[in-house]
């Protein structure tokens, strides 16, 4: 009885070819939606998760707060200086301590110009090995700068393209920074960062005398002795800055970021977009199920002979309502399965994509089993709840009336 249910609720979808694909367009449409964002989401999460993991276990920043980088530089107003540098350095457990200047400045070339992010890099050995290998930094094009490299640059790998400044950049050009002239010594490789792609570095005494800098840092690097104790130390550099600015707890002008932290507020970001993104695909799932509660009205009501000669020759309610209950279902199952494998192929497509834009594996899409039962059955009982009215109405009607209709 069953087989005979599901072949009749089969053949009405058949039957009414436009109408359904209508129907499962809905659901199709809305849970595509939801696993490749999601897909796409712990890709990312994992991504950035894994570059924190393998480059900043050891690291800490330190800035003032509310520090903003833009023309004509930080905006924070009390700046960081060498003697902040200093009690930095003083702190038990700390290995290295930089100095950073990040600016934005005029870049020219071509006789065309663009603005672009300036970053410092040191003029010690280990410190600038420690900058390369913390930025994860590898020339495309060139070689990177060594010491007294003075007057030269690196380059971010959009430099590289004709689109910026109308004709490609490589080593050995010259640039000109606010009026001053650099060499080109190397163009690096794409990276995940927009603003490293960007990025225009350079020996700290260059920077400053292109742009007149004086006593002022904008961020301080500090790598740690002891990766297992970077909180500790994060702590007491706070509590000497406290004391050395007399400030109180929570009323600091200054932050110190470790990797958790930093890592946590990557991950509330990633959660808020990973919930509108449900949230938006919700209402497509919510909307496909009006879909099909429609179209099991409509089904009902142009099948009314059908129900009663189905009851005339014994059919009960149950099978009545078993009818379009399963058809209803399966709806929300064919829109669901083909959803998932297109959000899924979708998930693929993007990460393969920013893959190959950007030279390096990323963003990596694991086929989650979880994830797509989920969603196939999620919009399963989508269809089943929204053809139970339709079809306990159709179970109630009765032979004679169904018959007239």
């Amino acid at each position: 009885m069953i087989k005979d249910v599901f072949n009749l609720s089969v053949n009405s979808m058949k039957k009414r070819k436009l109408r359904s694909w209508l129907t499962l367009l809905g659901i199709f449409i809305g849970i595509a939606a939801v696993v490749s964002l999601i897909s796409l989401g712990d890709g990312l999460r994992t991504a950035i998760t894994g570059q924190f993991g393998s480059l900043s276990v050891d690291t800490l920043t330190v800035q003032n707060a509310e520090t903003g980088f833009g023309p004509p530089g930080s905006t924070a107003i009390k700046k960081l200086t060498d003697h902040d540098l200093k009690l930095a350095e003083s702190v038990s457990g700390v290995k290295i301590v930089i100095p950073r200047l990040i600016r934005v400045a005029k870049i020219e070339y071509n006789k065309d110009a663009e603005f672009s992010y300036l970053g410092s890099l040191p003029e010690d050995r280990e410190k600038l090995d420690f900058i390369y290998e913390n930025l994860n930094t590898k020339v495309d094009d060139g070689r990177l700068l060594t010491l007294n490299d003075h007057g030269k640059v690196i380059l971010g790998s959009n430099f590289a393209s004709e689109n910026m400044f109308g004709k490609k950049l490589e080593a050995g050009s010259k640039i000109t920074i606010q009026g001053k002239s650099f060499i080109v010594a190397g163009i690096l490789k794409p990276g995940s960062s927009a603003l490293m792609n960007g990025v225009v570095m350079m020996f700290e005494k260059d920077m400053k005398d292109a742009l007149d800098i004086g006593d002022e840092i904008d961020l301080i690097v500090v790598r740690v002795e002891d990766k297992d104790n970077i909180e500790k130390v994060a702590g007491d550099i706070k509590n000497k800055f406290r004391k050395d600015r007399k400030e109180k707890i929570g009323e600091e002008d200054f932050t110190v970021q470790t990797p958790v932290q930093s890592l946590a507020a990557v991950n509330t970001i990633l959660n808020i977009i990973n919930i509108i993104v449900v949230g938006i695909a919700s209402i497509s799932l919510l909307i496909g199920g009006i879909g099909i509660a429609n179209t099991m009205y409509t089904s009902v009501l142009e099948r009314t002979k059908e129900i009663g000669t189905m009851k005339a020759i014994g059919a009960k309610n149950r099978d009545i309502m078993s009818l379009f209950v399963i058809e209803s279902g399966l709806f929300g199952l064919i829109g669901g399965i083909a959803g998932a494998i297109f959000g899924l192929f979708l998930s693929f497509l993007v990460s393969t994509s920013a893959n190959t834009y950007f030279g390096e594996n990323i963003i990596t899409i694991g086929l989650s089993w979880p994830l797509l039962i989920g969603a196939i059955s999620f919009s399963f009982f989508i269809g089943i709840f929204a053809g139970l009215i339709p079809s306990y109405q159709a179970s109630k009607l009765k032979p004679v009336d169904a018959l007239r209709g």
